[in-house]
Formats: structure tokens, sequence, C-alpha cells
């Protein structure tokens, strides 16, 4: 989480019983062990216990028994407990990221841990898939395919399959953003020539239109209560980000200092804004806050595309070009730790970080 200091306490220690005094004179504030052990019927017996070596008292201490199939769920789950233990908030570890990677001659949809480990497939298309986002509950996604050689925005029921066209009318269909609410989509259509922001049920239906401007509006975002809709247009010349009421009404310009702003993300506590920036002829993630619009650049290499926040807000997931190829980068919101995501799966693209999961 980039939030501690890692120790090795350098020592072995049991499951239970007193921790060894010495481990303070380490530097040693919090101490977590446990163990792990195979039972006779092939399952693991997992034990762990977080120690406050300043109070010298136990924070917890427990066990559970999983599958071999479910360690690295176990190890998620005891440092999303470890983490909120300490922080007060609910961890991460144990959210889902939903990415696009090409492989060979096709372009696959995957869902991954949200270090992109154990990857599992969701769609695979000789045709691009691009703009995948995650519906409020995460038991769903939406996106855009070519596969009928067009852009057709689906929702993709995640438990058994099902996909359903919500947006397949003349023209370009692009552009998914879930309402908070779950029930629609705004999304970018060409209806009636320019590309303009509207408004479509997440189980399909008319459109209602949202902006009407005789420039390009695209890339729609949701504020999290719902009320707001932030957009990329060119109406000012150069692509800018504009907000509008999920009514309707009057669009009002909101980054300025910058010929090239685009790809909004709002931060799911409605604090922070994500966007590219075009900073020297290099495109940056830049993260906002919208309370004083100051800006923070969370990114280095100059090639970078389509931030996602965590859902706790800590962190921006990116796309980035990295030695010739595509990766994935979590930074954190001050742009002080950063992380590349390994993945045996190829290059990987369109990164969208899915919501905390229920407890």
């Amino acid at each position: 989480s980039g939030l501690f200091n890692m120790i090795d306490s350098g020592v072995v220690l049991a499951d239970t019983g007193p921790v060894p005094a010495e481990l303070r004179g380490k530097g040693i504030d919090m101490l977590v062990s446990g163990s792990v052990s195979r039972l006779a019927d092939g399952r693991f017996d997992v034990r762990y216990r977080l120690s406050d070596l300043v109070k010298q008292r136990a924070v917890f201490q427990r066990s559970m028994v999983v599958h071999p199939d479910d360690l690295r769920v176990a190890g998620h789950r005891i440092a999303d407990e470890v983490y909120e233990a300490l922080t007060g908030e609910q961890g991460i570890f144990s959210t889902r990221i939903a990415y696009v990677s090409k492989q060979a001659t096709r372009y696959v949809l995957q869902i991954a841990d949200w270090d992109a480990e154990n990857p599992q497939l969701a769609l695979s298309s000789a045709e691009p898939i691009i703009s995948p986002r995650w519906s409020p509950d995460g038991t769903k996604l939406a996106y855009v395919s070519f596969e009928s050689k067009k852009p057709v925005v689906y929702v993709h029921n995640l438990a058994n399959g099902e996909r359903i066209a919500v947006a397949n009318f003349r023209g370009s269909n692009s552009a998914p953003a879930w309402a908070p609410d779950g029930q629609q989509l705004a999304v970018s259509l060409t209806l009636d020539g320019m590309s303009q922001i509207y408004l479509v049920s997440a189980r399909g239906g008319s459109p209602r239109r949202l902006t009407s401007s005789n420039s390009i509006d695209t890339e729609p975002v949701f504020s999290p209560d719902g009320r707001t809709v932030f957009f990329t247009s060119d109406r000012a010349g150069s692509p800018q980000i504009y907000q509008v009421s999920s009514q309707g009404g009057e669009a009002r310009r909101v980054t300025f200092g910058s010929p090239y702003s685009t790809s909004a993300r709002v931060s799911p506590d409605g604090k922070l804004l994500a966007y590219i920036t075009r900073r020297d002829g290099r495109y940056l993630v830049t993260v906002r806050e919208l309370a004083t619009g100051n800006d923070t650049l969370v990114s280095e290499t100059g090639r970078e595309e389509a931030p996602s926040f965590s859902p706790n807000c800590k962190w921006v997931m990116y796309a980035s070009r990295r030695g010739g190829r595509d990766a994935l980068i979590a930074a954190s919101v001050d742009g002080k730790v950063r992380q590349q995501l390994a993945s045996l799966s190829g290059e990987m693209r369109e990164p969208a970080w899915g919501p905390l999961p229920l407890k």
C-alpha cells in the first residue's frame, strides 16, 4: 500500500504465546505473524495474528481453513484485515480489476485480482474491445466491442455470461459509464452526426440526449452522487473536461492551463478527479482536488492513458507504454509510490478497478 515501512523480524514466531521483547529494539511497532499447514484432507489451516508491540498486546488472532485454490484469496483477506486494523479504512487487496490484453491476433477481456494475478477470461474476440467499466455492485461490466464491425456498447453479466447490446444505434456507440444506481449508463453516440452524450437504460431502450453542441462530446463519467456528468469536449478548440447536470443544461469547463485534457474519472468519494493532460508533449496522469483545484502529476513516462481510481480513493491505475509494451501501473494519488503490475497474458491496457467486495 506504500503506507508502511516493512521490517523483517528475523525470527520464527509461534502461533500463540508472547512476542519476543527484543523486536521493539528493531523499530518494529506492529507485527504480522502466522503459519500455514496442510491438513489430512488436502486443505490448509491458515493462522495469523497482528500484534501491537508498543502496547504489548494482540490486536487480533484468527484462523481459517481454505482449499488450495483459495490460498491467494486468503492472503488478500488477511492483508485487508491488517490494513483496516491499522488505518481504519477498508483495504483493496480483495478487489478485482478488468483490463484488455492483446494476445496474438485476438483481443481478450480479463478479470483479475487487483495485482493482475489470477486472470479469468470474460470475452475473447478477433475485433477490438475497449472501455470496460464495472457496475456499482461489481456484478456486471459494460464495454465497447467491435465484433459486429462497428462499436456497440454491451452490458455483460459476469455470473452467467449473459450479454445485452444496450447501445447499438446508427453510427458510433462508445464510452459507457455507469450511473451510481446501476440502472442507466451515460454513453457517447453519433445519432445526430457529431458525438454527443446520451443516457440509456442498462437494459437497453431509447436514449435520452444530455449534451447539445456543435463539437465532439465524449468520455462521460458520473459523479458519485449521480448529479453531475463530467465529459471531454473540444468545444473550446481543444479537448478539455467539462461537467453538466445529469438532468441536462449548460456545461461548465473544468480544466484549464493545458491544451489537452481528457479521460476524466471521479474518485468514489467525489473529492478527486483523475485525467490525462499533455505537458511538453507528454501525456501524463493528473489527480486534481476538486475543492481546491490543486493538481498532482502521478505518472512519469508521458505515454499514459485510461486512469481508474481504486475503491478506497488512495490509488490510480493507468495504462502506460514501457519497454515497447503496454503495461498497467498503480500509483498512489500523491504520486509518491508506483508499482508496475506483472502479467503472463501479454500486454495490458484499458484498466478498470472494481468496487470493494461486500463484507
